[in-house]
């Protein structure tokens, strides 16, 4: 065990829980807020709802899925045998470290703007930035490196192209029909079990196993399926409560019809929460549990190391303080200013970005939320026509994309230089 690590070990461990409660907070500030900025932006849900939601779907997705993306964000990204951390394990913590703070002071510097940035390009930017520098470039997993820089492409597109189908099927099938609202609450049944059918689907096949539970794909889908029905069946009920206002006029003829969506958006909240949970989190504890992982083993870096319990709930606590304390302002970006959204809208964007999280967090690509919902929303407002969208707003939106990984990795190496230089 290397001097510095017997010495500090603990005080660094200590600041590793707070740098990743900090970071945890900028995730509930910007991401929790993109998770959920279009079911209050559509008014199918308030913050408080918002909040109760984050706590009890994040806390789900995060333990149940969050195991694959934790690994890739932890190990996934520096080659350990390159890097040399068997002679300086210390390097390794003080790089953590920086990439927690580092990426933690540009998502509350965004918040506070009302920028949602994504949170992933800023971890994954803050540990390239500290490996290039304090260790080698040749430390770096490029090909690793390449294929989530590929997703953060990608993702926006599929969600984006999931979205528009969804909304061109809700219009198809409702919106254009004769008797919307008899449709509405004819197939809106089906898009609620869609939702706890995938959602379930991607638990099962992935999740399960890192609490030790493993099913075949054939016995997940008969599960999944059983699930999907159950949902279906609740969301049914509630359905069921809500009737026609005769007396609205035609201008607001599907005000009626949006409060059966508001129903199907609360299945949506629940399941982009899940989602975010599951891909997410893993921003804020991969970076803790790497620190973990070496102070409690004597300084030998396990890659395979167990995810100890308290550091998913240190990480999501955090998360959900975050979206409490500062969320609302990226809420407003997200859910009012890029397009305007109803319920039937962005509920097509709320499955389509989920779909697009879950499936990523099944293979262990940490993708960005960010990218896939505004991705999600502005297939929604394409649906409608280029004139639906703020163009201003989205300029801004991928402008603040572009600046993040530079910004994460020069605040890194900073921090970096400035750990090995108060601790040796």
């Amino acid at each position: 065990m290397s001097e510095i690590l017997s010495q500090y070990g603990t005080m660094l461990l200590i600041m590793a829980c707070v740098f990743g409660f900090f970071m945890a907070y900028g995730v509930g500030a910007n991401d929790v807020a993109n998770a959920m900025g279009t079911s209050v932006g559509a008014r199918a849900i308030t913050i408080k709802q918002a909040i109760i939601i984050a706590m009890v779907f994040e806390f789900s997705g995060a333990y149940l899925a969050g195991g694959e993306v934790t690994s890739t964000i932890r190990s996934g990204i520096i080659d350990v045998e390159t890097a040399g951390f068997d002679q300086n394990p210390e390097l390794l913590v003080y790089g953590m470290l920086s990439s927690l703070l580092a990426a933690g002071v540009w998502l509350l510097l965004a918040s506070w703007k009302g920028w949602p940035v994504s949170t992933t390009h800023s971890i994954i930017g803050a540990i390239v930035g500290f490996a290039v520098v304090g260790i080698s470039a040749d430390s770096v997993m490029w090909g690793q490196v390449a294929s989530i820089v590929a997703s953060w492409v990608v993702s926006p597109v599929f969600s984006g192209v999931i979205a528009f189908g969804i909304f061109m099927s809700v219009q198809y099938l409702v919106l254009d029909t004769e008797d919307p609202f008899a449709n509405a609450k004819k197939f809106i049944p089906g898009y609620i079990f869609l939702v706890g059918f995938m959602i379930s689907m991607v638990t099962l096949v992935k999740g399960l196993s890192h609490v030790g539970l493993e099913v075949s794909f054939g016995q997940a889908t008969i599960y999944a399926a059983v699930i999907g029905i159950i949902v279906m069946t609740i969301g049914f009920f509630l359905l069921r409560n809500i009737q026609e206002d005769p007396a609205e006029n035609e201008e607001n003829r599907f005000s009626s019809l949006e409060r059966l969506f508001g129903v199907l958006m609360i299945f949506t909240a629940c399941s982009m929460a899940f989602a975010h949970g599951s891909n997410d989190v893993a921003n804020a504890i991969g970076p803790l549990a790497a620190v973990n992982s070496v102070v409690s083993n004597g300084g030998v870096f396990a890659e395979e190391s167990a995810l100890p319990v308290w550091i998913l709930f240190l990480g999501g606590g955090g998360i959900v303080v975050g979206l409490a304390t500062l969320g609302y302002r990226v809420i407003a970006t997200i859910g009012r200013n890029i397009t305007e959204l109803t319920p039937s809208r962005g509920f097509a964007a709320e499955i389509a970005a989920a779909t697009t999280v879950v499936i990523a967090s099944g293979t262990g690509i940490p993708v960005s939320t960010t990218h896939t919902l505004v991705g999600a929303v502005l297939g929604v407002g394409m649906a409608r026509g280029i004139g639906a969208l703020n163009l201003g707003v989205v300029g801004r939106i991928f402008l603040s994309w572009i600046v993040t990984l530079p910004v994460g990795a020069a605040l890194s190496i900073a921090f970096f230089y400035l750990f090995r230089a108060l601790l040796g």
